[in-house]
């Protein structure tokens, strides 16, 4: 039994505070825990968009012309002039180099007078002949006579013969000392200069023709199956970025190479711009499937599960979605998703994949935009 008013006072007031402790403990008790929230930045996030989507074997090679002519010396000299440089277009019969001629044409004028005497020799035996026949058909002259004058002729068109040839094939020896473009074009190399000595063999010259280009690629050998002539062909070349060109299969050869399975395939492509030189390295694809498709990247794609999944964004928390995919591009990095997302969705790619399910997410802009945003609304 309390005593004092003063006791109970007391007791009565600690009695409040341990009452207010408890209740104090059980409203903490039952305050749920705060969710947590994580930045994202833009590159760690994409949308699900519908588009075209492209599937075909990958193609790797590089260019060369269509038209290329290698010219070689075809008689022995030293080079007189070099009358085009590399890089020169050049016009289909026009001077590239002149090799010294004066032995060649020595043999020329020889053959040419060769040539002349035989023919008035072929003339003479024409008409004695002639007059033989008159004579003897008059009476006038035996047939040995005759004979022998149809002999004679025929010695000398022999002769003349022989010397038209030996004549024909001089011109030709000296038609070969001026060496000629042998199409309209550009010459790619000059390895010859005045002075030099060739043989015949020596490399003269190399003239292209850059208006179509060539592309050689390989494909997987099990991948050979799906190319067919005239597909369209896109691809890149170094040297050339941001670009990309089109051609079209022209052909396919018929075995895979042993070593390495591949398969050789020509690819024909217009080149009127002049924009594309022989020699650079191209790697592309061969559309052999194209349609419109949703899409996603592969980065956002799980598959270490039973079924792919993604992370998707859903009321402001990261959600993972069961999809179904179909072809893939690897060329483009996408892939076809046919079930569980749908256009302008967001998922989450990169680091962000990591995310655990139902967290909240809060897009942030990077350091960059934030910094522009700040200029930008200075006053």
């Amino acid at each position: 039994m309390i005593g004092t008013a003063r006791d109970r006072k007391w007791v009565v007031g600690f009695l409040l505070i341990v009452l207010g402790v408890g209740a104090c403990n059980r409203s903490s008790a039952k305050a749920p825990a705060a969710a947590a929230t994580m930045d994202v930045g833009p590159e760690n996030i994409t949308v699900v968009v519908r588009g075209p989507l492209e599937v075909g074997p990958g193609v790797s090679g590089s260019l060369t012309p269509v038209h290329e002519a290698r010219l070689r010396a075809e008689v022995s000299g030293h080079i007189l002039r070099t009358l085009v440089l590399a890089g020169q277009r050049v016009r289909r019969g026009e001077a590239i180099v002149r090799i010294d001629d004066a032995a060649i044409r020595e043999t020329w004028l020889s053959a040419r007078s060769g040539e002349r005497l035989a023919q008035i020799a072929l003339d003479d035996a024409k008409r004695d002949y002639d007059r033989s026949v008159m004579l003897q058909a008059a009476g006038a002259v035996a047939d040995r006579d005759l004979e022998a004058a149809h002999r004679s002729l025929a010695n000398a068109e022999a002769i003349a013969a022989d010397a038209a040839s030996r004549l024909a094939n001089a011109q030709q020896q000296l038609d070969r000392t001026r060496v000629t473009a042998p199409f309209d074009g550009v010459v790619s190399d000059m390895p010859v200069n005045a002075g030099d000595v060739v043989q015949p063999g020596s490399p003269i010259a190399t003239v292209i023709d850059p208006a179509s280009m060539r592309f050689e690629g390989t494909v997987p050998a099990e991948q050979v199956s799906a190319l067919r002539v005239g597909a369209p062909v896109q691809f890149t070349v170094k040297g050339y970025p941001g670009r990309t060109f089109t051609g079209r299969v022209e052909r396919v050869s018929p075995s895979a190479d042993p070593a390495t399975r591949q398969v050789r395939v020509w690819v024909t492509i217009p080149n009127t711009e002049g924009a594309l030189v022989g020699g650079l390295f191209a790697q592309g694809r061969v559309a052999t499937t194209s349609r419109i498709a949703l899409t996603v990247p592969l980065s956002a794609i799980d598959e270490r599960g039973v079924a792919a999944s993604v992370m998707r964004l859903h009321m402001g928390a990261a959600e993972r979605v069961t999809v179904e995919l179909g072809v893939r591009d690897p060329e483009s990095d996408r892939a076809e998703v046919t079930a569980g997302l749908a256009a302008g969705d967001t998922v989450l790619i990169g680091a962000a994949q990591g995310i655990t399910a139902g967290t909240l997410v809060k897009i942030v802009a990077a350091p960059a935009d934030r910094a522009a945003g700040a200029r930008g609304a200075t006053p």
